[in-house]
């Protein structure tokens, strides 16, 4: 898609300081802007829009305001014909309006949203996948039209729009209970953020046994290329020592191109996302089973166990 062409032109050049950045001539029909999350038709944009239109003025919103100042200083109209006049203008605008609105809408879903990335398409509905867990947000949907354009965009049934009538910030609502409390591997190096919202201590308690984990250095690839080819290698490597393996992703999209290359080297797995959430419970039964490949997004795991078998423990777990 378009997000995923950007991302690998950005790097492109990251990797390689002196080259000269491509210089684009050809006319850009939209803009892209990240930092606000949002995409806008340029003067060309609009042009090849309304060129075969007779109303150039298609995508144009009028000047509400000054418009509706001048029919009021204009004494040769009557007080109907001005209110006439006025809801004329105001049903132009509103159409206007809403023209521009879902051209855009259509834009952003389709230059900023990726499927398998953003949302997964399961039994011809579109389904928001969130970012942190990796997981389906069963009854969620994208507002303000995104997300019927979407659907429009994976050519699925057009559900009808939501509203959003009020919003809450996660740490005010938190703070309209009278206790907080909770339980988590990562709040010490959040500790701060605790105190300064909530006012709450964070207490570390010690592990119930000494921690058998090695924590071993990052290894950092010029390309993601080289840094998946070894990945797959690796897992290779754990597989013929008999080893269980878990790969940890951030995306629907990484975790289906693992799982290709591992079927391309004939190494058997399973996959855990989104999309085969379901499936989760055996899935992780099985993750510590002898020479087991187990390929997961954030969800994996989350509040479960992978149980070891005896000869894997003693393979080095």
């Amino acid at each position: 898609g378009i997000k995923a062409g950007m991302l690998k032109t950005e790097e492109i050049y990251m990797e390689q300081n002196n080259k000269r950045m491509h210089e684009a001539t050809d006319p850009l029909y939209f803009v892209i802007d990240e930092k606000l999350n949002s995409v806008d038709l340029t003067d060309k944009g609009v042009d090849l829009i309304t060129g075969k239109s007779d109303d150039q003025s298609l995508f144009v919103l009028p000047d509400i305001a000054a418009e509706l100042s001048a029919l009021e200083a204009d004494e040769s109209l009557t007080e109907e014909q001005k209110i006439e006049k006025k809801d004329t203008l105001m049903t132009n605008y509103s159409i206007k309006s809403e023209r521009v609105h879902t051209i855009s809408q259509l834009l952003k879903a389709y230059t900023m949203f990726e499927k398998d990335d953003e949302y997964v398409v399961i039994d011809g509905k579109v389904k928001i996948v969130d970012e942190q867990t990796g997981r389906i947000m069963e009854g969620r949907r994208y507002s303000d039209g995104l997300h019927q354009a979407i659907e429009a965009k994976e050519q699925v049934k057009v559900e009808a729009a939501t509203q959003t009538f009020a919003t809450i910030t996660l740490q005010n609502y938190f703070r309209m209970y009278h206790k907080l409390a909770g339980m988590t591997g990562t709040a010490e190096t959040e500790a701060g953020e605790f105190w300064d919202i909530y006012k709450l201590d964070v207490v570390v308690i010690p592990t119930n046994r000494p921690i058998s984990r090695n924590d071993l250095n990052d290894r950092v690839y010029k390309t993601k290329r080289e840094k998946y080819k070894a990945v797959i290698e690796e897992i290779e490597s754990l597989v013929s020592a008999g080893r269980p393996v878990l790969v940890g992703t951030t995306s629907v999209e990484i975790s289906e191109m693992l799982s290709k290359m591992l079927t391309m080297r004939k190494i058997g797995h399973n996959v855990l996302n989104a999309k085969l959430h379901q499936k989760e419970a055996d899935i992780v039964a099985k993750a510590g089973m002898k020479g087991t490949v187990t390929i997961a997004t954030n969800m994996a795991g989350r509040g479960t166990d992978i149980k070891l078998s005896p000869e894997v423990v003693a393979a080095g777990g």
